[in-house]
């Protein structure tokens, strides 16, 4: 029997093709991202129609979508974020929704702290200045010994917290769901989400997208921060207030930032663009060659487990 399989994420197979390979050894006729960029929702609703899976990045799958799927029977997320997908009108419809979890971990944690780090060396204003022959000092702010603030102590928080250790930072922890054994093991402080914001030297974010955690930091809280604080995203856009975030940045009220995830990519507002104290990823932090492999083979095996 023939399935149709729709592979929405560009880097699906991207260097190693065995989750191509799996899913047509079991005898899924793929069907590929045929625009080179994120689909919308029209794009979604034209392919989507006659798939009996489809493995999905950040693409739109919520109600109207689902609603074009009439044979659907099983939603892969390549990656653990869900919050493109309408998660309860899925549970209605009977279409299980799968993640790949701890494929990515690594991948993100290592890029968590590279943006820690290049905004709080300046390393980007340093790097155009050198390429002008401008050789000044530009003065900047110590990681070593500094105090992390992690916003979600999942994997990937997880992840951060043993790489900062490496950098003799103190460690606080904010999340409703606690981890009081593992916390206790590597000597991390759980603390109300005040006390952090203040407190921190640096601050990282690692929740999931829900509508109680959206803008979770905004205006209020980047106030509260300290003058020489660095904020990182590297889990969603809708975490922060965004015009929140530029003004405080365009003000220098805060040292530094590091955003990997925007609500709308590239960010709708160009402001971001010309900011010195600001790093700007293409939400590409987890991909690394070996997350895309694990993330693509979790995916494409979560895909045949349902099918079978």
């Amino acid at each position: 029997m023939t399935y149709k399989v729709m592979v929405t994420p560009r880097s699906f197979g991207k260097g190693n093709s065995q989750p191509i390979d799996m899913l047509r050894e079991h005898g899924c006729e793929l069907i590929l991202n045929p625009y080179g960029r994120i689909m919308n929702k029209q794009e979604m609703v034209a392919l989507i129609k006659e798939v009996d899976a489809v493995i999905v990045g950040v693409d739109p799958i919520d109600q109207e979508v689902l609603d074009h799927a009439s044979k659907l029977k099983v939603i892969s997320k390549y990656g653990v974020g869900t919050d493109n997908i309408d998660l309860n009108y899925a549970r209605e419809r009977g279409i299980p929704v799968t993640v790949t979890a701890g494929a990515n971990k690594d991948a993100v944690a290592d890029y968590t702290i590279a943006l820690m780090l290049a905004a709080a060396r300046r390393m980007l204003p340093i790097d155009k200045a050198c390429r002008q022959l401008n050789w000044n000092k530009i003065t900047s702010v110590d990681v070593w010994g500094k105090t992390l603030g992690l916003i979600g102590l999942g994997a990937i928080g997880k992840g951060v917290a043993a790489r900062a250790r490496g950098f003799n930072m103190n460690i606080l922890a904010y999340d409703l769901i606690q981890d009081e054994a593992y916390a206790a093991e590597h000597q991390i402080d759980y603390v109300g989400l005040n006390e952090l914001l203040s407190t921190a030297d640096f601050i990282s974010l690692h929740l999931p997208l829900t509508e109680q955690t959206h803008h979770l930091i905004g205006a209020k809280e980047l106030a509260s921060m300290k003058e020489t604080a660095v904020i990182v995203n590297t889990a969603r856009g809708g975490l922060i207030d965004e015009q929140a975030l530029l003004a405080a940045l365009q003000e220098n009220r805060i040292w530094g930032a590091g955003m990997d995830v925007f609500e709308q990519e590239p960010p709708e507002n160009k402001g971001f663009l010309e900011l010195d104290n600001l790093i700007i990823g293409s939400h590409c932090a987890a991909s690394t060659y070996q997350a895309i492999e694990n993330m693509g083979v979790m995916a494409a095996a979560n895909v045949l487990e349902y099918l079978r």
